[in-house]
């Protein structure tokens, strides 16, 4: 007979050298910090290896333009793309939000309507307010479970003949929750809109398939998945791809051009506007085989044993009201009775916990759970059980401070 065991918790902070020391980084959500087979990888770019790419004849040149390619088909793989041509290098999940807004949103007119969550984040709602106010359409905002996930029957039921575009976190920032993304695709599909997925929090934790999700647009920021800052992706069908203009005129994105006329490049590069972020499309791609090395199933599993952790110690703590669902991927917020949030930020950095405190660009949440702000514990791949231990005995700290009664 065999008897099942949990698995091995990772560990792996000797990898970061951000994490040297006794630190304990509760911030991920907020960006991740990177291994070192990251940073090598991007002074190689800046060193040895440099030069600029899809424009030289010489090898250096072309040997950096193979390698980009190549990063491209990385992040095709890791997200379960048909093609390299559906992936878009962008500056972040904000700019390939904006991308869409801009170029797809060009077909909307007045009374078309778009729908989103109450628990997006601020790049998941202001762009979409933008295109409303050029176009005439209008915004629509699916309500919250009790626990604080999508309520995915009620956005459902929203969905009508004038939606043509649902957008959605597939992971909350603040609360956690995972959205059931097939589901409300497969109702979006009936009624004809497209769907937009900001995956920033989901990309570095659960397994990603496009075609398994069914969705039209997916956008992620490399700094979330333990690589650089100022890189990310936006994956779109190819046919929505080839059927939207350009956002953003310049070199690279054109086949030929005369003062009388300019005919644009096939996607993706017709949306790739000027001289790449050469070293952070390497270096994305250099955490990208960084996470896959590890297994995204095990990064997962080993979040959510902290995740139940932390739950279980301060769920006892009367002081403490815990937000979001019990099963949340990787993020944990709260909030304390009596102190503010960034006073519990400020008390547990001064223990070594660092943690976020605010409104997480999630300002209409936050008016929707009645609090100005909660604190945020974010794991990755690198934190520890004691990691969470120190959290605990810093809010214990905390409530002492402030005469708060636990």
């Amino acid at each position: 007979m065999t008897v099942a065991t949990a698995p091995a918790l990772l560990d792996l902070k000797g990898d970061f050298p951000g994490l040297a020391g006794d630190w304990a980084y509760l911030d991920t959500a907020a960006t991740s910090q990177k291994p070192q087979a990251v940073i090598d990888a991007i002074a190689r770019v800046y060193g040895p290896d440099y030069a600029t790419v899809h424009r030289g004849v010489y090898e250096r040149s072309a040997t950096m333009t193979l390698r980009f390619e190549e990063a491209r088909a990385t992040v095709a793989r890791f997200i379960g793309a048909h093609s390299p041509d559906e992936v878009v290098f962008v500056r972040g999940a904000t700019e390939g939000i904006n991308l869409v807004a801009q170029s797809w949103g060009q077909r909307l007119k007045a009374g078309d309507r778009i729908l989103i969550s109450a628990l997006e984040h601020h790049s998941n709602i202001v762009p979409w307010q933008m295109l409303c106010e050029r176009s005439g359409a209008v915004l629509d905002v699916a309500p919250l479970t009790d626990d604080g996930c999508i309520d995915e029957d009620a956005l459902i039921a929203m969905i009508r003949a004038e939606t043509k575009l649902v957008s959605i976190a597939h992971v909350s920032n603040v609360l956690g929750g995972v959205a059931d993304v097939r589901r409300i695709a497969d109702a979006a599909h009936a009624a004809g809109a497209l769907v937009m997925v900001d995956g920033c929090q989901s990309a570095p934790r659960l397994a990603l398939d496009m075609a398994a999700l069914d969705c039209d647009f997916y956008v992620l920021s490399g700094h979330k998945l333990y690589g650089p800052t100022g890189i990310g992706v936006l994956w779109a069908r190819a046919e929505i791809l080839d059927s939207m203009p350009p956002w953003q005129g310049g070199g690279a994105m054109i086949e030929t051009v005369t003062f009388e006329k300019t005919t644009y490049a096939p996607p993706p590069g017709r949306f790739e506007a000027g001289t790449p972020h050469i070293e952070g499309v390497i270096g994305l791609a250099a955490a990208i085989d960084y996470v896959e090395g590890i297994g995204i199933d095990r990064i997962h599993v080993h979040e959510s044993a902290l995740v139940k952790q932390a739950r279980e110690a301060l769920s006892g703590l009367n002081s403490i009201q815990l937000w979001g669902p019990e099963d949340s991927a990787g993020i944990l917020s709260f909030t304390m009775q009596g102190v503010h949030p960034h006073d519990i930020g400020t008390i547990l950095d001064e223990a070594g916990v660092a943690i976020r405190a605010g409104h997480h660009c999630a300002q209409p949440l936050m008016n929707l759970l009645g609090v100005p702000a909660t604190a945020r514990a974010s794991f990755g791949l690198y934190s520890s059980p004691r990691d969470v231990d120190r959290l605990v005995d810093g809010l214990a700290r905390v409530s002492r401070i402030f005469g708060v009664k636990s």
